[in-house]
């Protein structure tokens, strides 16, 4: 069974084709038994891809987190599956467009250097009201913007958004240590508002066109960097009046662009095929 590994500074994924594993009827404890990082492979997720039509790029997209979980989509996990996919040849089409859970999503390629890859991935629009993200107090908002949600006696003022997946972000002035932003991200995560849980970003405005991004993730815990994570980072400080509609997000690893225009959010970012190999039947 073939597979690759990608990453997107440094949020990693194994990627597999569909026709690889079509025995496989179970795919999220498949998932789960391939992402370990200790009897694995290891990584963040796992994405499956099928190539409907090679000439137009038109592919079908699914991602399973670390825990098995399926969620919507990811927006490095995108751009990682397009690397595979014009590494490896396997369309012809100047751009890609994703079919994933969340909806179409389009992929064109800026840069290529061997196996380094630059993409602009078109992330859709985001949602906004409780009923769409979801988020569910008892009572319909028509926008999340600095919510105070309880947690263990402590409040914490929350912006939440849909990049097709929920988002919850949180602005402080300096980031909290790594153990206490461990359990507030997996509090949020679980917290019963969320009934679909969520993602959470802890986020530091620099000016207004540059913002810093650490990432709890769904299913996963604490990531590198997150695509859908910083499209939500950026729109929630653009809601908020805190940047312009343009922003370079900083994770640990490198830089994001994200942009908010004419509705649909957009993000420029990277990709790099790391190494293939062979599954061995267990």
């Amino acid at each position: 069974m073939k597979f690759a590994k990608v990453h997107s500074l440094g949020n990693d994924f194994l990627i597999i084709e569909e026709k690889e594993i079509s025995s496989i009827s179970e795919k999220g404890p498949f998932a789960r038994s391939l992402c370990e990082r200790h009897t694995g492979v290891g990584a963040d997720g796992f994405l499956l891809i099928s190539v409907k039509n090679k000439k137009k790029g038109l592919v079908n997209f699914r991602i399973f987190n670390a825990d098995g979980t399926e969620p919507e989509l990811s927006g490095n996990g995108l751009r990682c599956a397009a690397a595979y996919l014009y590494y490896y040849q396997r369309i012809d089409s100047s751009h890609i467009d994703f079919l994933t859970t969340a909806g179409k999503r389009e992929c064109n390629l800026i840069q290529r250097n061997k196996n380094h890859f630059k993409f602009r991935v078109e992330m859709g629009i985001p949602h906004l009201s409780s009923q769409d993200i979801p988020f569910d107090d008892g009572t319909f908002h028509q926008r999340i913007i600095d919510y105070p949600l309880s947690i263990n006696q402590k409040t914490y003022h929350i912006t939440a958004v849909s990049i097709g997946n929920p988002h919850c972000a949180i602005f402080v002035e300096r980031f909290p240590s790594r153990i206490e932003w461990h359990q507030i991200g997996r509090e949020i995560e679980l917290h019963p508002f969320f009934p679909k849980r969520t993602n959470i970003e802890f986020i530091r405005v620099l000016n207004r066109k540059e913002i810093e991004v650490m990432f709890w993730e769904r299913g996963v815990g604490e990531t590198l960097s997150s695509g859908s994570g910083s499209c939500a980072s950026a729109v929630a400080a653009i809601l908020k009046n805190l940047t312009e509609n343009y922003v370079n997000v900083r994770t640990t690893m490198g830089t994001l662009h994200v942009e908010w225009e004419k509705e649909k959010v957009y993000q420029i970012g990277p990709a790099q095929m790391v190494f293939e190999g062979q599954l061995l039947s267990k």
